[in-house]
């Protein structure tokens, strides 16, 4: 076969969950699959070249201004070169007429739901897009997503066939291990200037990722318990939106607590991981919820939220809370700092709870996959 794979910003140096996922997808397909050709269609403008071709596996690197003019324009002119027999978008959306049988990973669709989580501009624009894109082409392509919470809601919302849309679960890289070499966790400390105890919490600006709430629930912590040696490390995010976030929700008195590190590498994330008492992810909403893995995979204690697909992703290894409850969150996190037997359990759970996902299974289901669309069983 001839396969082609739309992964737009995969070579971009921040990497956020889709981008991470599509990643891990051609890397494990890279390992089992030395007979089908790929063609690996990006955007040249981007510099952290993350896959390196093989013999069967090729780049091709395409001019767009937009994402939409890439998608809906020169992806579609550029299909027509490469023989296709299946193509994967990779991160929700499509070309409208891509000339090819097509497979799209639908991780969400948060943007179609009533919930209105408004976001930046930039944020506000893509879900416009995603809006527009997504009703138009479900019916008409084989779908896969992230969790059954998901399937279930892309089945409500979209009336797609059931027999259209099936679940591929997201995994870890096998990087996220427990850290224990000193000199490895010595270097992150330096680095990123961790503090000696600390939770870590990825403070993306998207509504869903809670943080408002999540920097309320570590106030009442630290205003109720008095911990005073434990400081909150925020990353994702920048300097100006914690800030701004601080001064309106009346948190100057707990300001020196609070740490911003605006990114970090994603090569590095399992030395902080490791050194962090917890992991804090209170979203909103998530369709599969990645860093609760990766988290577990370091050995670190995870709070996340009894919402949406996180307990089918953190089963009985996480404590979960209502993330629309500040108070709730915060003496969650009072009750794991303060209890050893809670949280080595947790970090037992967690360990065991990361082998339910493995990238070579989801490699080969999507295989699998490539192969019905391409070549359907005539009934």
């Amino acid at each position: 076969m001839n396969i082609g794979i739309e992964a737009q910003r995969l070579f971009r140096p921040k990497k956020h969950g889709i981008e991470i996922v599509a990643l891990e997808l051609i890397k494990h397909l890279q390992e089992i699959d030395h007979k089908n050709q790929y063609f690996i269609f990006v955007k040249p403008d981007a510099d952290d070249q993350c896959i390196q071709e093989t013999e069967n596996f090729k780049i091709v690197k395409l001019p767009g201004s937009s994402y939409p003019t890439w998608e809906q324009w020169n992806l579609p002119r550029a299909l027509k070169n490469y023989k296709l027999d299946v193509l994967h978008c990779t991160a929700n959306t499509a070309p409208l007429s891509p000339g090819v049988k097509t497979v799209i990973t639908l991780h969400d669709i948060i943007f179609l739901e009533s919930v209105n989580f408004k976001g930046t501009t930039y944020q506000n624009l893509g879900n416009l897009y995603r809006r527009f894109i997504v009703p138009r082409i479900a019916k008409k392509n084989f779908l896969v997503t992230v969790s059954e919470f998901e399937r279930k809601n892309i089945l409500d919302l979209l009336k797609v066939p059931a027999d259209q849309i099936e679940v591929a679960y997201n995994a870890v890289n096998p990087m996220f291990q427990v850290i224990s070499d000193q000199p490895q966790l010595s270097a992150a400390r330096e680095k990123y200037k961790l503090p000696e105890k600390f939770i870590l919490f990825f403070a993306n600006p998207a509504p869903k990722k809670n943080t408002p709430n999540t920097l309320l629930a570590f106030a009442h912590y630290c205003r109720k318990y008095q911990n005073k040696d434990v400081k909150l490390v925020v990353t994702d995010s920048s300097l100006q939106y914690i800030k701004g976030l601080i001064k309106s929700l009346q948190l100057e008195d707990v300001e020196d607590r609070i740490q911003i590190i605006e990114f970090i590498r994603y090569n590095e994330l399992p030395q902080v991981y490791s050194q962090a008492k917890l992991f804090l992810y209170p979203s909103f909403r998530e369709s599969f919820g990645l860093p609760i893995l990766e988290a577990m995979a370091c050995g670190t204690n995870v709070i996340s939220s009894n919402t949406s697909a996180m307990p089918e992703i953190a089963g009985n290894a996480a404590l979960l809370v209502d993330p629309y409850n500040a108070e709730e969150i915060g003496e969650t996190i009072a009750r794991l700092m303060q209890n050893d037997f809670t949280r080595q359990a947790l970090r037992t759970n967690g360990l065991e709870n990361v082998k339910r996902f493995s990238w070579s299974n989801t490699a080969h289901k999507m295989l699998d996959i490539y192969n019905r669309i391409a070549y359907p069983k005539i009934s």
